[in-house]
């Protein structure tokens, strides 16, 4: 069975936000790391407007989400997230596919990723390179490896 990507409904938003804290969690990290990181890792309805938001879908189950925000000629993949069991099936890989498509498509000629540690492997196998640190949007002081795919 094929997995498919969609655009989200309102009325799921709050599932794929447990889905991203699901997903998340698979690094290990205690309850008040995610508890710091449940904001960032939360859907709000503005963002169907404001953002490009996809989930990857098999069998009727959504098992993957993605989010870009185009400004200008710069993208910035805001959240790429698989469900757990789902991991390691090339769903991530779909999703980011997605990404740079509708990336490019906006205009944007590179794609900045503000990366989990425990995600880098898996974005310089899809072809980033490391641009730096960013300051981590979940917890004060925390800095998180930059990486870009030029498009």
């Amino acid at each position: 069975m094929p997995v498919t990507i969609r655009s989200p409904t309102r009325e799921e938003l709050s599932g794929l936000s447990d889905l991203c804290f699901r997903s998340k969690a698979v690094w290990r990290y205690d309850a008040a790391f995610m508890d710091a990181c449940r904001d960032e890792l939360t859907f709000d309805q503005h963002e169907l407007q404001s953002t490009s938001i996809a989930v990857a879908e098999l069998g009727g189950n959504a098992i993957g989400v993605a989010q870009v925000k185009v400004v200008g000629s710069e993208a910035e993949l805001l959240k790429l997230f698989v469900e757990p069991a789902a991991l390691r099936k090339g769903i991530g890989r779909t999703l980011l596919n997605w990404a740079i498509e509708i990336s490019s498509a906006k205009g944007a000629v590179r794609l900045t990723i503000d990366a989990d540690p425990d995600a880098v492997p898996f974005y310089l196998r899809m072809g980033a390179r490391r641009a730096g640190e960013a300051p981590s949007g979940s917890i004060p002081g925390r800095m998180l490896p930059r990486l870009i795919i030029e498009l």
